[in-house]
């Protein structure tokens, strides 16, 4: 409805402009003229005061070009006044001289060189050399057919243009144009097609031949606008006319193309200058419906308009209220998705994302585009682009895997065969849905495009024949343009046997001819309207005091009246027509694109569209029984902003998404919600907790280290693993006792020591299972006693290793209070002190089970608590007292000139034994729950492998595979002394 309340001042503005076409204006007289002279009437131009603000490219060449006009006009006055009357003034002649000339030197400033020819309504003046336009020859490709009328014709035939750098210190090169494009020839070929078969025809034009000049504008605006430019200022096919000195002539009434909307809105603005009607077959941006910004614009094509219109209704029938939008950067892509975006929103169905696809095709940007559709959840997405810019985007997207998507198809790729043939497209193009413009079956097309060859053409004259051959076969025909000679030096040469029946490609296939039926239409609605003009009876005429035009000068504008008024019906049962805004009845195609069994692509019609019918329900027709959705599936994909929201979630609002967007959040652990769409959850009691579902509350379930458990089971196999190789060291030290390195630091207290390391190993196994009594106030103790055992065996070998050392001066009886009883008296009293700690401990304020229920937990936490704090940090700070003394002692004793010092060795084990267990302080405070246990556990683990490691490896290691120096002569040697 918006967009019909736009068109209203259009389609008044459109009323005014055919009335105004009717009548010619008024000639343009000068004032210094004695008396009018009568001359063929110029084409009107619209009124600046009722059109639309001019775009930037728009303005210049208007404002130039309407000087230009009037400049031209008063001179040809002028040089009529000249043949019947006295001359002007010297004055009067230097005045338009001199105002021709600078008109003429602004268009050049601007680049529009070709556009000082004369205006296709305006015959050239033959008469003063110095004021006459001069003709710039063609620096385009063309072909071209002579005719007593010549239609224009632009086609892409080349999807790119390579960018050049211009330095702009030498004449620029011509550029080049790449990607041959295969469909677009076929597009170009129906349209020749089209003349000859209304040339043959004697019924429709007769005596009258149609020709043709058709131009390459190779994807681009720029080039597309060079080419209408020549197209405007073409030269006379007439030898006779060549040899005059009359070299810019009118000979192009009317223009079919361009394909691209961009290229279309620059060409009709450059047309509509000189009033001449441009059809195009493949510009849909319903921008171009404007008749104040286009008056000479038609097409075959139907509007976006009706295409969006389409498309809503799509999306409406299958209650898809959640859909990602991805246009092409250029004007069919971002004005039609601007269309489907404000028409869609008014049905309640939010966007999720809104992407453009760049046109230089970067794949970060790209990459960028699939990201954001992986995030948004979207499971139906419109891709609104030309099948360039969709090929590019689909590339991305199956290299990516991005799967499980419906995606919607505009009409300018939903049958394109650039993405429907190659099979890496199909996995995930397989059950799109899009509109497609209606196809027809023209007979003898197929052979006409099949007849092409260069040994039987004319290469020279048919400039794009060569490039298409020899990508057809991928061959050189070793007639090379300058921009060709690069690309055919790593191609062989023709056979001269190649033969397009024998070559199945885009070109030749005839099954889904759309838009090579719009340009059918195109050049037969031009045919019919001539046949109007033709048939013009003198004195009942549309024109100024009832003239009818003249065919062997026609003007464009009369042209255009005729166009407007073209209807009839076609061979295929089609009527063909405009409307008040040069567009045609919109009607459309559904497809499906499911796979046959031979693995290809086929478009299946599942439905249509009727744009003109009156009723909004009555204008989509669908058989939905018949669609494969994507993935191969029958079941109608679901794609909304937000479902209902089931017991046990709640609704939360989707930053920076629209406010219809809202997500099921499931409610938080220990909340509960028992109906649908609740706002909030419900907490659950300290003692109970949510179910899975979250719809009602439950007893908490309780958790403690168990032997079951992953965890558990780790820290159980650890501690039998540290028993067992402690037990392997105590028999390699066994059956080695009486080797120097064993009996070298009193082997008794080395065989303590290995029993105090497996008390301490298994002392671990009490902290695993279900928490008890018993089993609370054992494991605290048990750890207590079991590591102060070890410790003081090692304060013992250590003060042993330091004073035999010392006790260097012969005689000396210092080593008789160390033997072993005095060693086993040492370790008997520190582990007493720790026995009567404990037993104090346990008699004051025993370890008992507790239960802790944290509120955010799904449990209750079953646990030992140590009862008293203070008699906790006794038994861990005297544990820690004697390592420190034992560190001390080692460090003392580390420089002892001995080659196997044992010191260092205890040294080493006492560092890592205080790093552990001061680590061990914070992460107990912080670990909850179990995981206390846990910490506790992997301590004593952790410093009683340290233990064992640093003090017996190294004997091990040199009892078993270092004999040799197990001898009493290495061990008294004199070892290096280190910085240690």
């Amino acid at each position: 409805m918006k967009m019909m309340m736009m068109m209203g001042p259009v389609h008044q503005s459109t009323a005014a402009l055919q009335q105004r076409l009717r009548s010619p204006p008024p000639a343009y007289v000068p004032t210094v003229l004695e008396e009018e002279e009568e001359w063929p009437d110029p084409p009107p131009w619209p009124d600046t005061e009722e059109a639309a603000e001019p775009s930037p490219l728009t303005w210049p060449v208007r404002t130039m070009l309407k000087k230009l006009m009037s400049d031209l006009q008063v001179i040809k006055n002028q040089n009529t006044v000249h043949q019947s009357k006295p001359p002007l003034t010297s004055l009067n002649t230097a005045h338009f001289s001199n105002r021709n000339q600078r008109v003429r030197s602004q268009l050049e400033r601007a680049g529009y060189s070709e556009a000082l020819c004369q205006s296709p309504s305006h015959p050239p003046h033959t008469g003063d050399p110095s004021l006459q336009c001069q003709m710039i020859p063609n620096s385009m490709p063309v072909l071209e057919r002579k005719g007593d009328i010549i239609l224009g014709g632009l086609f892409s035939l080349h999807d790119m243009v390579e960018e050049q750098s211009l330095p702009f210190t030498s004449q620029p090169p011509k550029s080049k144009c790449t990607r041959f494009n295969f469909r677009t020839f076929r597009w170009m070929q129906t349209m020749m097609f089209a003349i000859e078969e209304i040339n043959k025809d004697g019924n429709l034009l007769p005596n009258i031949t149609i020709g043709y000049k058709i131009y390459d504008s190779c994807s681009t605006p720029h080039k597309a606008l060079k080419a209408a430019m020549e197209l405007m200022g073409s030269e006379k096919a007439s030898e006779v006319e060549q040899n005059s000195n009359s070299t810019c002539n009118e000979s192009i009434p009317v223009v079919i193309g361009d394909g691209g909307s961009s290229q279309s809105l620059l060409v009709a603005r450059f047309l509509g200058v000189f009033i001449v009607p441009q059809i195009s077959y493949f510009s849909s941006c319903a921008c171009l419906s404007d008749k104040k910004e286009f008056p000479a614009f038609l097409r075959t094509m139907p509007s976006d308009f009706f295409q969006v219109d389409a498309l809503v209704q799509l999306v409406k029938h299958f209650g898809w209220t959640w859909v990602g939008v991805i246009a092409g950067d250029d004007a069919y892509g971002r004005d039609g998705a601007n269309i489907f975006v404000n028409e869609v929103t008014k049905l309640g169905v939010c966007v999720a994302f809104y992407e453009i696809i760049p046109k230089n095709r970067q794949q970060t940007e790209i990459l960028s585009i699939i990201s954001r559709i992986r995030f948004s959840g979207a499971k139906v997405i419109l891709v609104f682009a030309v099948e360039q810019d969709a090929a590019a985007f689909f590339d991305e997207v199956q290299r990516s895997e991005l799967t499980g998507i419906q995606w919607l198809a505009s009409e300018a790729w939903s049958t394109a065969a650039v993405l429907s043939t190659p099979k890496k497209y199909h996995y995930i193009l397989q059950g799109t849905v899009g509109f497609a413009i209606q196809q027809a079956n023209i007979p003898g097309l197929r052979d006409f495009l099949l007849r092409l060859n260069p040994s039987r053409s004319n290469v020279h004259k048919d400039p794009f024949l060569l490039s298409f051959w020899e990508e057809v076969f991928q061959c050189s025909l070793g007639v090379q343009t300058e921009s060709q000679q690069l690309e055919a030096q790593n191609k062989p040469l023709c056979s001269g046997k190649e033969d397009l029946r024998n070559v199945t490609n885009i070109y030749s296939d005839v099954s889904q001819l759309r838009i090579s039926y719009n340009v059918y239409k195109a050049v037969y609605a031009v045919a019919y309207a001539l046949k109007a003009m033709k048939n013009c009876v003198k004195g009942e005429g549309p024109f100024h005091q009832r003239s009818c035009a003249d065919l062997d000068i026609i003007q464009p504008w009369q042209l255009l009246h005729y166009l407007k008024q073209v209807r009839y019906l076609n061979s295929f049962a089609d009527e063909i027509k405009f409307d008040e805004n040069g567009d045609p009845a919109a009607l459309y195609d559904l497809v499906n694109w499911q796979i046959n069994p031979n693995g290809e692509i086929e478009f299946i019609n599942i439905g249509k569209f009727d744009g003109m019918t009156a009723a909004f329900n009555r204008k989509l027709h669908m058989h939905e029984e018949i669609i494969l959705w994507n993935g191969n599936k029958t079941r109608v994909p679901l794609s909304v902003c937000s479902t209902v929201c089931s017991p046990g979630t709640r609704k939360a609002m989707r930053p920076n998404f629209p406010i219809c967007c809202y997500d099921c959040v499931p409610c938080t652990p220990g909340e509960i919600s028992n109906l649908s769409d609740a706002i909030e959850c419900t907490q659950c009691p300290p003692e109970f907790w949510s179910n899975t579902e979250r719809t009602t509350c439950i007893p908490k379930r309780v958790e403690f280290l168990s032997f079951r458990d992953t965890m558990g089971i780790a820290l159980v196999v650890i501690s039998l693993i540290g028993s067992v190789c402690t037990c392997i060291v105590v028999l390699i030290f066994f059956c080695h006792r009486t080797t120097p390195i064993v009996r070298a630091n009193n082997s008794e207290l080395s065989f303590l020591l290995l029993f105090s390391l497996t008390l301490c190993f298994l002392c671990s196994l009490t902290f695993v299972g279900q928490p008890s009594k018993w089993s609370c106030m054992l494991r605290h103790t048990a750890f207590g006693i079991s590591f102060v055992l070890c410790i003081s065996c090692i304060l013992g070998k250590t003060i042993v290793v330091l004073i035999a050392f010392k006790a260097t001066l012969p005689g000396s009886n210092i080593i008789k209070w160390l033997g072993p009883a005095q060693q086993k008296t040492i370790i008997t009293i520190c582990t007493v002190a720790q026995v009567i700690i404990c037993t104090v401990w346990l008699l004051v304020a025993p370890p008992t089970p507790h239960q802790l229920m944290p509120r955010e937990k799904a449990f209750v936490i079953l646990l030992c608590d140590e009862g008293s704090h203070i008699a906790f940090a006794l038994v861990l700070s005297y544990i820690g007292l004697l390592a420190f003394l034992c560190l001390l002692l080692a460090f003392l004793a580390r420089k002892l000139p001995d080659s196997f010092n044992e010191a260092r060795l205890i040294a080493f084990s006492m560092l890592i034994f205080c790093a552990v267990w001061i680590a061990f302080i914070p992460a107990y405070i912080s670990s909850p729950g179990k995981y206390a246990t846990v910490t506790e556990v992997f301590a004593i683990l952790a410093s009683s492998y340290g233990l064992l490691g640093c003090i017996f490896a190294p004997k091990c290691y040199m009892i078993l595979l270092r004999p040799e120096k197990n001898t009493r002569k290495h061990l008294m040697l004199k070892a290096p002394s280190g910085k240690f």
